[in-house]
């Protein structure tokens, strides 16, 4: 397996240090569309001079966008390997097969496919494999942290199966597993969910697993987002009791933007046929090959100590906002995400996001269950991966709440002194070696 420095960002120096395969390409792209050169590098600098706090988003290594960048992109692949619809699909094959053995053996599954375009597809796939249109589902509300594939009305999910939602206690925003056993007892869904996209804590599969059990469900995890700490044994994994894992591959896990699925031999050619042909068409071989790359980097001790420190990290980051004044749902998290209520310091939501985004704090918001008014979610993945530390979180806790505090026009120090302050702490950790 390769082995990655930690962070992956350690810079190229002397007078001959080689240029990656995506700096060539991007100076072909320079010569060839100057505008659109011009965009991808205005988003390099936007990344490498504001500091990425969205849970969902982290750096890729150089060798995973070398693959994304590489001839595997020309190649059309239908079907599976050995059994494709096209010519010439000796070498894809290969990457494919490097990639599925890589996945099972990451995640000690039996059976792993890598094809899926993105989570959502993921899920999507899953649910055709076990689900028939009319079934009933249980899955986290929306609301309380639930995803769109877990029952929104514009999205398939809510327009093809009955969902019933279940919540998190509102004391300690922790899942609520007696009201899941006594949903799944009186709505007696064909499935439940487990999974979220804004729950900071660790979910107990083996309760899931009991309860899906007791009304005679399958249970498929959505681990989209702790995936990633799964791999790096900062988190427990759902494989050994969900019938079905449907992930991501970015996020904590760091690979390209994509998705897969895991899950046991006995369902295998379900899941195998619901992703091609019913769900896809030609499977993406570049995507593909770039998460073999990730998956062999998260095999790496490397990837785990930086998956147990994003964790240190997160909860680093969720003291010092406590510490400032803010609200954090279940009191502090396990993994790399925390959900901020702003409202002790007199606003909502959207607008710190907003004022966070004016200071170079890029975040994202989410509900808060029982409020019914909207939260700041955060995530240290990224930060984590330009070589951040326990240190660096309480500075950014500061510039947060100051960004949050501060941001009406005319309040004192404004958000250039911030901006600069923000540019100049990320400027000390690029994620790549080299933006201009």
């Amino acid at each position: 397996m390769p082995v990655v420095s930690e962070p992956h960002a350690e810079p190229r120096t002397g007078p001959h240090a080689a240029r990656s395969a995506p700096e060539a390409a991007l100076e072909a792209l320079r010569r060839q569309d100057p505008e659109m050169a011009e965009i991808i590098l205005g988003e390099g600098r936007r990344q490498a001079d504001s500091l990425q706090l969205i849970a969902a988003e982290n750096f890729t290594s150089p060798a995973v966008l070398a693959a994304l960048g590489s001839p595997l992109a020309n190649k059309y692949a239908e079907g599976y390997p050995g059994a494709r619809h096209h010519g010439g699909c000796e070498l894809v094959d290969a990457a494919e097969r490097v990639a599925v053995e890589r996945a099972r053996a990451l995640f000690g599954a039996e059976h792993a496919n890598v094809q899926p375009h993105s989570g959502s597809s993921a899920v999507l796939a899953a649910y055709a494999a076990l689900l028939r249109p009319g079934d009933t589902v249980l899955a986290m509300g929306l609301t309380y942290g639930g995803h769109l594939t877990h029952g929104s009305p514009v999205n398939f999910s809510g327009r093809w199966f009955d969902f019933v939602g279940y919540g998190v206690d509102e004391r300690t925003g922790l899942i609520d597993y007696a009201q899941v056993r006594r949903l799944a007892r009186t709505h007696r869904p064909k499935a439940l969910v487990c999974g979220s996209i804004s729950y900071p804590r660790h979910v107990d599969h083996a309760a899931f697993r009991e309860i899906a059990d007791d009304v005679g469900a399958y249970l498929i995890a959505d681990a989209a987002h702790p995936i990633g700490l799964v791999a790096g044994g900062a988190a427990p994994s759902p494989v050994p009791y969900a019938d079905i894992v449907c992930a991501t591959t970015h996020k904590v896990l760091r690979g390209p933007r994509g998705g897969m699925i895991l899950c046991g031999a006995e369902y295998a050619e379900r899941v195998d046929r619901a992703v091609f042909p019913f769900t896809q068409g030609g499977a993406q071989m570049h995507t593909i090959a770039a998460k073999a790359v990730a998956f062999g980097e998260a095999a790496t001790p490397a990837y785990a100590t930086y998956a147990h420190r994003v964790v240190a990290n997160a909860r680093a980051l969720a003291e010092a906002l406590t510490e400032q004044g803010f609200g954090i749902t279940t009191d502090g998290t396990d993994t790399h995400l925390l959900i901020v209520d702003p409202a002790p310091l007199g606003v909502d939501g959207r607008t710190a996001r907003g004022r966070l985004a004016a200071a170079g704090l890029v975040v994202d918001t989410c509900a808060l269950p029982y409020e019914g008014a909207r939260g700041v979610r955060l995530g240290t993945a990224a930060v984590t991966t330009q070589g951040m530390r326990e240190g660096e979180m309480g500075r950014i806790g500061a510039l947060i709440a100051s960004a949050v505090r501060e941001g009406a026009e005319g309040a004192p120090g404004g958000h250039g002194a911030l901006r600069e302050t923000v540019r100049e702490l990320a400027g000390r950790f690029p994620p790549y070696p080299t933006v201009s």
